[in-house]
């Protein structure tokens, strides 16, 4: 189905009544249909623009919505107040069909003050709605922005349907029965904001009550302001004649495949696929970690499921926390590491030493924008490189990419499996716009998930009957040692980063032996069952293949759609292994007279394909710290179809 405005829209006659909490709707009110929206909150740093964000999602989710999700802030812990760079926003889009990106552009701009309103105002479509809060409009404001004069009365904003809203007063004086300092009950202004959206998108609301009030269970007087201050929002919207039509957006019912489903962002869903994993594998899950943007969510969630035999350790660095991460492995756990980019660096020597030791170990690298610092809470994909070839001698490491959000639990498992298959360090490649972005995920079955368990090394193995125990003694179909847990009676042996005398372990410095073990640790990895490439290509006779990998897979397949709906022949695939790749690569790319690579990269991926298959790929790449726009890849894809 495609992305577009909306496809039907009419207005119910008066006398439709709604009966929602925490009121009933007025008959006056108009109803407005529409068949999606997208939505951005924006606001200080320290206005709470990503909580009210991720409720209005949950209850958008709990309603039935297809959706997907952008969060925006800055790395500052708090950026200076009212300046551009202190701006944070968070977009939804969500529709009653099947969607794959966030949008493009927002019908509805909710603006906390003017640096707010600023910092989005040129990504807006003529005729947008914004929904502005007046008492921050202060001339020493406006002049931090650069404004010498109101938008709000100059003519600015005169292309777009403007409803100016004072909600820092309407917060105060909604909340002036309460104890709350006027300071304090200022803070509540984003549940205004939240309780008026949510009234003109007939969102529930009991949801978020009850979350209000577990969040702050240990503050009940503030627990109760907020949520005072979010039916104050509801009931402005029923009664102010400033939203004469409020809109409808109904469950997507056929965008979904029955089962249970809940909103979940990808570092959470990595989360609990890495839980999943251990349970599945029958070992302890053991993360060693140091907190970093924007992969510290994974350690936060794992440290909290303790009762599933979790074990979370917070090391002093990178360096430690991948070494205890390894370590862990050695002694029979499913390791794991997590970290971005700059961390993959420090670990890039215990990384090699895993492929050395032949250990599994899970790596966990969600990219933000480089290089060094970079930007800590923008999205990138160009760590690829890295991940192939960061580390010193022939060190080869798998690596397999998560698609969408709830993608990273199946990814999880996957490369839970490579590692414990093949005995090896295995990347995982996520990304900012993954790890914080969410969308609608189907609960799996149990009986779904793949059987992981591991056979550890009980006797004593070597081939010429002398009851020792060889640990490089390899399995002849995976090419895999034996993984033998220390303590194990007869089974003590050593490790170590030099080289091993294959099958004896024995240290060799043989240059024969040298050679041998090179081109068996890349064999290893070369022979890894991964699933043949999958081509989507409705009509058979495309000319032009559009390959992806990693999160740009919702702007490509959005461009794809629109690409043919004006009649363009184009054929779509995603790689979500990306070492070793598919089989059937090569035959994919042979089919095909054009092939275009999408990359938030300087073309990374392209780059390998041109080496391996000497494909003539074409990059069309981005590096911006923001997700490709399906428009964006439309034109380019109409572009490509045109050559």
């Amino acid at each position: 189905m495609r992305e577009a405005h909306v496809v039907t829209s009419r207005v119910e006659e008066p006398g439709s009544t709604f009966d929602e909490s925490p009121g009933q709707r007025s008959p006056a009110k108009g109803v407005r249909r529409l068949d999606r929206v997208v939505i951005r909150f924006a606001g200080d740093s320290g206005d709470g623009m990503q909580l009210t964000g991720d409720r209005f999602t949950s209850e958008t989710a709990g309603f039935g919505n297809d959706l997907s999700t952008l969060p925006n802030f800055p790395a500052e812990i708090r950026a200076p107040a009212g300046t551009l760079p202190g701006v944070s926003s968070f977009q939804l889009h969500f529709a009653d069909h099947d969607i794959l990106t966030p949008g493009d552009a927002p019908d509805v701009l909710v603006a906390m003050n003017p640096a707010a309103l600023k910092a989005n105002l040129a990504d807006l479509p003529r005729g947008a709605e914004i929904i502005v809060n007046t008492d921050e409009f202060t001339k020493r404001a406006l002049s931090k922005v650069g404004w010498q004069a109101d938008p709000l009365d100059d003519g600015t904003l005169q292309e777009y349907r403007v409803h100016p809203v004072a909600l820092t007063t309407l917060t105060v004086e909604a909340l002036k029965e309460t104890s709350l300092a006027r300071k304090d009950a200022e803070r509540a202004k984003n549940m205004f904001a939240l309780g008026l959206l949510s009234w003109m998108y007939h969102r529930p609301t009991e949801g978020t009550e009850t979350f209000l009030r577990s969040k702050f269970a240990k503050k009940p007087d503030i627990a109760e302001a907020n949520v005072l201050a979010f039916r104050a929002g509801w009931n402005y919207g029923e009664t102010t004649e400033s939203f004469a039509v409020s809109y409808e957006v109904a469950p997507a019912a056929k965008a979904f495949t029955p089962g249970r489903y809940r909103n979940i962002s990808g570092n959470l869903a990595l989360a609990y696929g890495l839980i999943a994993a251990s349970k599945q594998s029958g070992l302890s899950l053991f993360l060693g970690s140091y907190p970093i943007t924007p992969a510290s969510d994974i350690l936060h969630e794992l440290s909290k499921h303790k009762n599933f035999g979790v074990r979370t350790f917070q090391a002093e660095d990178e360096i430690a926390g991948i070494g205890a991460a390894l370590g862990a492995a050695f002694g029979g756990a499913l390791g794991v590491t997590t970290t971005s980019g700059p961390g993959i660096a420090l670990k890039s020597e215990t990384i090699g030493l895993a492929v050395s030791l032949e250990l599994p170990l899970v790596v966990v690298d969600i990219q933000r924008g480089g290089p060094s610092t970079g930007l800590p809470t923008k999205t990138e994909q160009a760590d690829l490189l890295q991940a192939m070839f960061g580390r010193n001698g022939e060190a080869p490491v798998p690596i397999v990419a998560p698609a969408s959000p709830g993608e990273c639990f199946t990814m999880a498992l996957e490369a839970a499996r490579i590692a414990l298959t093949y005995r090896t360090p295995v990347f995982l490649l996520s990304d900012g716009y993954l790890a914080n972005g969410s969308e609608p995920w189907r609960v799996p079955e149990l009986s779904e998930l793949p059987d992981l368990r591991v056979e550890f090394a009980t006797e004593p193995n070597a081939p010429d009957g002398s009851g020792d125990f060889w640990p490089y003694l390899r399995d002849p179909e995976t090419l895999a040692r034996p993984w033998a847990v220390p303590g194990t009676p007869g089974l003590e042996h050593r490790v170590g980063g030099i080289e091993k005398q294959d099958g004896t372990g024995n240290i060799s410095y043989d240059p024969a032996n040298h050679d041998h073990m090179v081109r068996t640790r890349q064999a290893k990895i070369d022979g890894i069952a991964v699933p043949d490439l999958t081509v989507d290509d409705p009509s058979g006779d495309a000319d032009l293949l559009v390959l992806g990998w990693g999160s740009t897979f919702g702007p490509i397949a959005a461009g794809v759609r629109r690409a043919r709906a004006a009649g363009g022949k184009v054929a779509q695939a995603h790689l979500r292994h990306l070492n070793p790749f598919p089989a059937n690569l090569g035959e994919v790319l042979g089919r095909y007279e054009r092939v275009l690579v999408p990359e938030m990269n300087l073309g990374q991926l392209a780059m390998l394909l041109r080496a391996r298959y000497l494909v003539d790929a074409r990059s069309f790449t981005q590096v911006s710290g923001m997700p490709f726009k399906a428009a964006q890849l439309a034109a380019v894809i109409s572009e490509a179809l045109d050559d």
